[in-house]
């Protein structure tokens, strides 16, 4: 068993946690011994069942549980400071574990395991999850050019160079850092691998759902989500059909997005959170499901993770262009809808469209089917242990095409 550390600023009792952290851990602690370092928020550490569930789980596999408190403020303080912890926490256990290898979800966690890295010699491997700082800019909270953004793009190029090996959420994204980095990753080990979904837990209703229920799952209020164009589609639909049901699964503020969608929608929705076990039975009560997001280079490397699951369910997906590979996949496997903007008549043509597919007997078969070859948990780990190994047995980088990867 080789000693692995893990370090990520989600949390494990977060959706993303379970979804796209526990779910992969799951798989690769059998072969690694795994710390997993995870920063948790105040109302999922008041929890006090589920953080004994999620302890008890990881010891259950072999993984070392170190949950931290996060600390979002004060902006831009806050992270500092968790950051000059953080490098302490993981260079003692690197040392006190003797580590062989860092895996970092995200941007502040590779840049911590770029200075421990340097400190101890332990390769780091930097998972990118998309291209943050282009997201911060296209959600209006950093500027481009500014002294923060000069720093958080000097780190990326830094991580991307130093890292033993490099993922990727999108075929787009990689092909963009290949453009814009061409030295940094001449010899690196650069592999694709979607946010991929559990599809023994997604898989489509045993029946026909008996209302006509309309979704749209995960935040909305991010700053990268399109709440107009959902409050477009969603007046369309009643338009149509004003017997139409409305879920929103989210974990926003329900008054604040009653308010965003407006008073003619404000009565219609039914806005409530899941936890991550129940999310596959909110998703088989559905019909289709809406993801809207804003477009341009902020979301070239965004694979969101509620497409996976929404396909495994077997339900089409209506969504925009722009947004990592959502688009390519849409069009090559026939399983949802590309909405041109939010025009009315755009919205309209929709919906058309929506009906029509939804007639396609073969519909939700394709569904799945397409989840099983982009989103699949198992290729995902699969790829991931070969990354591992790659680093750990000292292969040469630049191995891409050895991985089989799960957008293939």
């Amino acid at each position: 068993m080789t000693p692995t550390l893990y370090l990520t600023r989600n949390g494990l009792l977060e959706p993303l946690g379970q979804s796209q952290v526990m779910a992969y851990l799951r798989g690769l602690s059998r072969d690694h011994a795994i710390t997993l370092i995870t920063y948790e928020k105040d109302e999922d550490r008041a929890d006090s069942a589920r953080m004994a569930a999620a302890r008890a789980e990881c010891e259950a596999l072999g993984i070392r549980w170190l949950p931290q408190r996060f600390q979002p403020q004060p902006k831009v303080i806050a992270p500092a400071l968790s950051m000059l912890r953080m490098v302490w926490l993981v260079r003692r256990e690197v040392r006190a574990r003797r580590v062989r290898l860092i895996h970092a979800r995200s941007y502040i966690p590779a840049a911590v395991a770029m200075a421990v890295s340097r400190m101890t010699g332990v390769p780091f491997i930097f998972d990118m999850r998309a291209l943050w700082p282009e997201e911060l800019i296209t959600a209006g909270r950093l500027r481009r050019g500014s002294f923060l953004h000069r720093r958080i793009v000097a780190a990326e190029r830094i991580c991307l160079r130093r890292a033993a090996g490099v993922v990727s959420l999108t075929h787009a994204a990689a092909e963009h850092l290949r453009r814009i980095y061409p030295e940094e990753l001449k010899d690196q080990r650069l592999v694709v691998i979607p946010t991929c979904a559990d599809l023994d837990r997604f898989g489509p209703a045993a029946s026909p759902p008996p209302r006509r229920v309309i979704g749209c799952l995960g935040t909305m209020l991010s700053g990268w989500f399109r709440v107009d164009w959902l409050r477009a589609f969603l007046e369309a639909g009643l338009r149509r059909d004003p017997t139409l049901e409305i879920e929103l699964t989210t974990r926003d503020d329900p008054g604040r997005l009653r308010e965003v969608l407006g008073p003619e929608l404000a009565e219609r929705l039914v806005i409530a959170p899941a936890r991550p076990d129940e999310v596959p039975s909110v998703l088989q009560d559905q019909f289709a499901s809406v993801m809207f997001f804003t477009d341009g280079l902020g979301k070239v490397g965004s694979s969101p993770t509620r497409m996976g699951e929404i396909l495994g369910c077997g339900l089409p997906v209506v969504a925009n262009e722009g947004v990592g590979d959502v688009a390519r996949i849409i069009r090559e496997y026939r399983v949802g809808i590309l909405v041109r903007s939010a025009a009315p008549q755009d919205m309209e043509t929709a919906w058309v469209e929506l009906e029509a597919l939804l007639t396609d007997p073969d519909l939700a078969a394709r569904c799945r089917s397409a989840a099983e070859a982009v989103f699949s948990l198992s290729a995902g780990t699969d790829s991931y242990r070969r990354l591992y190994a790659d680093i750990l047995g000292g292969k040469p980088g630049n191995v891409a095409e050895d991985h089989q990867e799960c957008a293939d």
